[in-house]
């Protein structure tokens, strides 16, 4: 990841709203696990895959977060700027979509677990007959290849391939997903033939990803709204550890995703008490269920291979 977050007064947030809000062509709101989102944009191509992403809110529903993304030669590529107070970010020369949607989410996230105790997680969530199932990993630890891996699977059905929203209840931790469709990449038919075909060559954008409803290959039936976790997978890619798994216990454990910031690098806000709410979630996280570490140096079959006999799902790869 190459942006970095800086947080803004109200008063600047209020200078950059006067300055970008004359070139906005496109006001959308959004549903994001009951929060609205508003984007503001002039991008119609941006709007397009935003629409195709998120659910949409109706227009009588006053926002509870706004994201502008806007160009101005003013600043570096990649500026991100953010107003804690009023829930409003500026992307600022940001052309990568999964870093858009990334941040809407991270807004959402900043939201809801500053005023509901709901906390996002950046990571996969599916569910195996009943069975919540979590992946987390740092960028290129495979997370997407593993999840998609686990769908070839009937047995599973999933909630989110990269970030869902999460609550303590009672003794359980439930998940909870947000997103319509997904934004998936080119490569994934390469590793698994079932996604052949689920996205015109055409339709990808210039990063080699595109937003596809998996409908089409999974079923309308697998795609739930929600799942109680009951395991939870960490994934690295180290050449020089030989373990290929190991279980972690909550204390270590609490540390990895300490250490690796909770391996959320979208995360808005970072001070004491926003680490202490995301210690909290984490504890009960690892305390309420079974906790792996996978080292994904193996071939994606061979990691998905141990990641099934963990989980108990059938082999079929």
């Amino acid at each position: 990841m190459t942006y970095t977050i800086s947080l803004i007064s109200t008063e600047e947030n209020e200078r950059l709203s006067h300055r970008y809000l004359p070139n906005v062509r496109y006001e959308i709101k959004s549903e994001i696990y009951g929060c609205c989102i508003k984007l503001l944009c002039d991008d119609h191509a941006l709007k397009d895959t935003w629409e195709d992403n998120f659910y949409s809110m109706s227009q009588n529903v006053r926002s509870h977060g706004r994201l502008f993304v806007c160009k101005d030669t003013a600043y570096q590529p990649d500026t991100v700027l953010f107003d804690p107070h009023a829930k409003t970010a500026f992307l600022i020369n940001v052309r990568y979509y999964g870093w858009i949607k990334s941040i809407a989410l991270s807004l959402a996230g900043d939201i809801l677990e500053d005023e509901h105790g709901i906390w996002s997680v950046h990571g996969a969530c599916v569910d195996i007959e009943g069975k919540g199932l979590c992946i987390v990993g740092e960028p290129g630890s495979g997370k997407t290849t593993q999840t998609y891996g686990l769908l070839t699977s009937p047995r599973t059905r999933i909630i989110s391939d990269d970030w869902f929203f999460s609550r303590v209840f009672g003794e359980d931790i439930l998940a909870y997903g947000s997103e319509k469709n997904f934004y998936i990449q080119e490569d994934l038919a390469t590793i698994w033939k079932e996604f052949g075909n689920l996205v015109p060559d055409h339709k990808y954008d210039p990063d080699g990803r595109a937003i596809t409803d998996v409908r089409w290959v999974i079923g309308k039936g697998r795609i739930l709204p929600l799942t109680t976790i009951k395991t939870v997978i960490v994934l690295k890619r180290d050449p020089a550890d030989p373990d290929t798994a190991r279980s972690l216990d909550p204390e270590t454990g609490m540390k990895l995703f300490a250490e690796k910031n909770y391996f959320n690098p979208h995360l808005l806000v970072n001070n004491p008490h926003k680490t202490h709410l995301r210690n909290r979630y984490i504890a009960d996280l690892l305390t309420r269920t079974q906790c792996y570490l996978v080292n994904t140096t193996g071939s994606p079959a061979e990691t998905q291979k141990l990641i099934r006999s963990l989980t108990m799902v059938k082999q079929t790869v």
